[in-house]
């Protein structure tokens, strides 16, 4: 690329029309060396977020399976509250008769 040691950031440089022709080549050539190696990235990035869902889904997947199997667990037994407000009605209809 060009010297860039010699251009001041203050200043817009004045290059000529050749030295910009020269400058978008090298520009341009840069980027196309570059797109394999981005290529090569962009596919390992692909499959970083492929193995990333993939572990989600099954972490989602067996939360739902421990919910499921804990209210099968749950299912047979009464809460607390469940078992008084029964006491609690059928003294109550006991009591009415």
């Amino acid at each position: 690329m060009a010297d860039v040691k010699n251009l001041d950031p203050n200043k817009d440089p004045q290059l000529s029309k050749e030295e910009l022709t020269k400058r978008r080549e090298e520009i341009t050539q840069f980027y196309k060396d570059n797109i394999p190696h981005l290529t090569v990235q962009a596919e390992y990035e692909d499959l970083l977020a492929t193995i990333d869902k993939a572990r989600a889904e099954r972490l989602q997947a067996q939360m739902f399976m421990a919910q499921t199997a804990a209210q099968q667990d749950n299912a047979g037994e009464a809460s607390e509250d469940e078992k008084a407000f029964k006491e609690a009605m059928e003294k109550a209809a006991a009591g009415a008769q």
